[in-house]
């Protein structure tokens, strides 16, 4: 009789263990989650309700996982991550480009995608999109959407210069003829207009967009194995061609992207380099700028074929445990998914998808602001990944405005910069 009484106690007391055991996960489950965002574009008018938006919905759908917002202005908000870390406050996710994915690698904040991500989601984005965010064969960050640099263009402004606006320029070479007749309209208060516009302002996106023109000429600046290599008829070809932009005055000197924006916005700009969803800049400032704005390829030059640099806004990575992975991962298929992406790439920021699944969404096939570059989605390149490539993206920036501002002879400007250069990618 003892023995049966002392068996009743032992499972009675193993059934209270696990009942209280499985209260404790279940505890644990339901338990809220916070997510921490780090993302710039809360600060940006264009851009502030779409993310407003994701917050509210998200929430909506999954009432456990709270979103915590960490903002700071565009050139600062990797430093602000950095920062936090360093103070024992990792954020979850930043939302950044292609070119920060490198930096936060090298200072171990970033991990792997398929660490947090499930192979079915992973799995449905485009591989050469994958492949330009692998270091050592695996892929950090996972793309929103993608983009090449994308040729922008006035269709009122080449009207009023007898230029056809269904019929951009394909070539440099062409290009120049077309500028030649654009650079002597005057806009309707009298200001000049300024035919061709490329950032060279010593900022990192900068620099992206300088190497993306140097695919454009068939050059490099990198080579695979991520050593300088910048001896090349389409390196040369790119710098000669900035000189010759300012020296004719087509190109609006050292400005930001912002800057011509602005003046293409206003009509004191006919042609200009951006990547795609820099039109909601534009749009911003001007919401008629739909009107008049068409998009073609971009150009080619001397032996290249008009090849672009692969830009893209993503969401780059950090691992704070096995229930932030979890929620981590619901919050990134949520954000990339046409539900949610449809009306924000027709709308706000023009651009490609990245997954297979979202390859025909209406609102991409039947964007008229794209429309005319979409070929030129085909022809892109990845620039070869190193950590410091920040520092050589500015190191571009200061050779286009020795040329240009400096007025420094092309080939001993280049000098300059190899050795520079050598120096920065070398630290």
């Amino acid at each position: 009789m003892k023995k049966v009484l002392v068996l009743l106690m032992v499972l009675l007391f193993a059934g209270s263990f696990l009942f209280a055991a499985g209260s404790s996960e279940k505890a644990v489950s339901d338990k809220a989650i916070t997510l921490k965002v780090a993302n710039y574009a809360l600060l940006e008018s264009g851009y502030e309700q779409f993310w407003k938006n994701i917050k509210t919905n998200f929430e909506a759908k999954n009432p456990t996982i709270k979103i915590e917002w960490v903002t700071a202005p565009y050139g600062e908000i990797v430093n602000q991550v950095v920062n936090m870390a360093g103070g024992g406050d990792m954020v979850d996710v930043i939302f950044g480009e292609i070119g920060w994915v490198p930096g936060l690698v090298d200072t171990g904040l970033a991990a792997p995608i398929t660490d947090i991500l499930s192979p079915e989601f992973v799995n449905d984005f485009f591989p050469d999109v994958l492949k330009s965010f692998e270091i050592d064969g695996k892929p950090y960050g996972i793309p929103l959407y993608v983009s090449p640099y994308v040729l922008y263009y006035n269709k009122d402004l080449f009207k009023q210069a007898g230029l056809d606006p269904n019929k951009p320029p394909k070539t440099y070479t062409e290009m120049l003829a077309y500028a030649e007749k654009l650079s002597k309209l005057k806009d309707s208060n009298g200001n000049k207009v300024f035919a061709f516009g490329q950032t060279t302002a010593s900022v990192p996106v900068s620099g992206s967009s300088i190497n993306a023109m140097i695919f454009n000429f068939g050059g490099q600046v990198l080579d695979a194995q991520g050593k300088l290599s910048v001896d090349n008829q389409g390196f040369r070809d790119t710098i000669s061609m900035l000189q010759v932009l300012d020296q004719k005055g087509y190109n609006p000197q050292n400005a930001k992207l912002k800057d011509i924006r602005n003046l293409f916005a206003l009509g004191q700009l006919a042609m200009y380099y951006d990547q795609s969803w820099g039109f909601n800049g534009v749009q911003s400032i001007n919401p008629k700028a739909k009107d008049f704005t068409a998009s073609a390829e971009p150009l080619k030059g001397g032996s290249g074929s008009g090849e672009s640099l692969l830009q893209a806004h993503c969401f780059i990575l950090m691992d704070n445990g096995a229930a932030q992975r979890d929620a981590l991962s619901k919050f990134v298929e949520y954000v990339i998914s046409e539900e949610v992406l449809s009306d924000y790439l027709r709308d706000i920021t023009p651009a490609y998808p990245a997954k297979k699944a979202m390859a025909n969404m209406e609102s991409v096939a039947n964007n008229g602001v794209l429309k005319g570059a979409s070929p030129a989605a085909g022809r892109v390149r990845a620039q070869t990944i190193i950590p410091q490539i920040s520092a050589l993206n500015l190191e571009l920036c200061s050779l286009a405005q020795a040329v240009t501002v400096g007025k420094q002879d092309v080939s001993s400007a280049i000098e300059k910069f190899k050795t520079s250069a050598v120096v920065k990618i070398s630290q």
